[in-house]
């Protein structure tokens, strides 16, 4: 018998709707809308999004990806988190090889890819400059996270990439699961922020600047990916 909670689809499409409509930031408007105006030149043709982009995937996954924010000519381009740039090509080759993605590649909103048990999503749903959010933007964009984590009721791994996704789960853990104690960002490690509380791996996020100098390899990121099968499987 399937004893898995039932997903909240309508409140997870709700709360897309509000996510891609929120004006709340008015730097990050100014800033996504500028980037959808200028293009970049190999985009010229392409009808950018310009909007904050929801999360994306399976609504009854035990494996939830957290990453920083889009980037400009990826999420911010093509409307899906972790679409279309260089961290989506990393993060989804990875992906597929573990079984958590329908395929290798992400495109476009509408190239056919799924996610197995797995959800991707971001602590700020704007592209911020200089990949950049401030705190108060953070702040802003955690009470669409914090909603968005809740109805994510069958979730037993989160993957934070990156620092900044690292401290909004730890904030949301302290906020409902009063976690206590000091927890510190570290690449391949493996954390237990409060007990009914998924288990946490941390990693750098594939950006171009951590995967390109060599910061964040395949090997190092496969390791952490292994660490997350091992949990799933053990659960």
């Amino acid at each position: 018998m399937d004893n898995s909670p039932s997903p909240d689809k309508a409140g997870l499409h709700r709360l897309s709707q509000e996510i891609i409509a929120c004006r709340k930031c008015p730097r990050l408007v100014e800033f996504r809308e500028k980037i959808s105006r200028e293009k970049r030149k190999q985009f010229a043709d392409f009808e950018y999004w310009g909007k904050p982009i929801p999360g994306y995937g399976d609504p009854l996954a035990r494996l939830i990806v957290v990453g920083l924010a889009p980037a400009a000519h990826g999420g911010n381009r093509t409307g899906r988190v972790f679409t279309g740039d260089s961290s989506a090509k990393f993060l989804v080759k990875h992906l597929h090889v573990a079984g958590f993605a329908s395929q290798p590649t992400s495109e476009t909103r509408d190239d056919g890819l799924l996610y197995r048990d797995c959800y991707v999503t971001a602590a700020v749903r704007c592209v911020p400059p200089d990949n950049r959010p401030t705190k108060e933007e953070i702040r802003t964009c955690a009470s669409y996270f914090d909603r968005e984590l809740s109805m994510l009721k069958n979730s037993r791994v989160i993957l934070a990439l990156g620092r900044v996704a690292f401290d909004s789960v730890l904030d949301f853990s302290r906020k409902y699961y009063g976690s206590k104690g000091s927890f510190h960002f570290q690449h391949g490690r493996k954390f237990n922020f409060a007990e009914g509380f998924p288990i946490v791996f941390a990693s750098y996020h594939p950006s171009p600047r951590n995967t390109n100098t060599g910061k964040l390899t395949s090997r190092m990121f496969s390791s952490v990916l292994k660490q997350v099968q091992k949990e799933l499987v053990v659960d």
